[in-house]
């Protein structure tokens, strides 16, 4: 089922590559490529907080 881009709550917990709008969302609040993005994902998984320590630290 796809998500409902409207739906928040654990949504903002978790990142999902396989969501477009998810994808462009979290890039522009981050300040970052969808290629770093994705970067972060396959080195900390999707949680949003490791996500962000992780960009942090780049």
């Amino acid at each position: 089922m796809k998500d409902d881009p409207k739906e928040t709550g654990l949504d903002r917990k978790l990142i999902s590559l396989d969501e477009p709008h998810e994808v462009r969302s979290w890039t522009e609040s981050l300040g970052v490529t969808e290629q770093e993005l994705k970067t972060a994902i396959t080195a900390v998984g999707n949680s949003v907080e490791r996500v962000c320590e992780y960009l942090r630290k780049k």
